[in-house]
């Protein structure tokens, strides 16, 4: 089963909330995220987060604390995917060169982070088709 891990500033917004569809989406990859930072390092998912998820009926574990990624989860899964463009820069720069090949942008786009802009909704629309398009890319 392929595996994938979706990464974001601080792992309490857009990576779990992408984990979160992703896993409602489908059983057949393992699926789950991190940050660059450790900023947010043990923190609680976003209120934000938490009640969009609820919102769209989306189950999320209530016990997912903010994890920076590091270089054991990297060289464990196939695919680490970045929610924004300094999101790959800096996953390039956190990971040795041999890595790179498995680091992938989310989206053509950059996902806008919602702590910033308050805008949850537009921030799981963005999220909702992103997974789409990785579910049918790898499946």
């Amino acid at each position: 089963m392929k595996k994938i891990v979706f990464v974001c500033l601080g792992n309490i917004c857009r990576s779990p909330m992408a984990e979160f569809v992703m896993k409602g989406l489908t059983d057949q990859l393992i699926v789950e995220s991190r940050a660059t930072s450790s900023w947010e390092h043990g923190n609680p998912i976003h209120k934000g987060t938490r009640d969009i998820l609820q919102h769209y009926q989306i189950p999320y574990d209530s016990h997912k604390h903010s994890r920076q990624i590091n270089l054991e989860i990297a060289e464990e899964f196939d695919y680490i995917i970045g929610m924004d463009s300094q999101n790959i820069i800096d996953l390039k720069k956190m990971l040795p060169t041999r890595l790179h090949a498995k680091i992938y942008p989310f989206a053509e786009t950059s996902v806008p982070d919602p702590w910033y802009t308050g805008d949850f909704e537009e921030t799981y629309r963005m999220v909702t088709a992103g997974c789409l398009a990785w579910k049918n890319r790898l499946l």
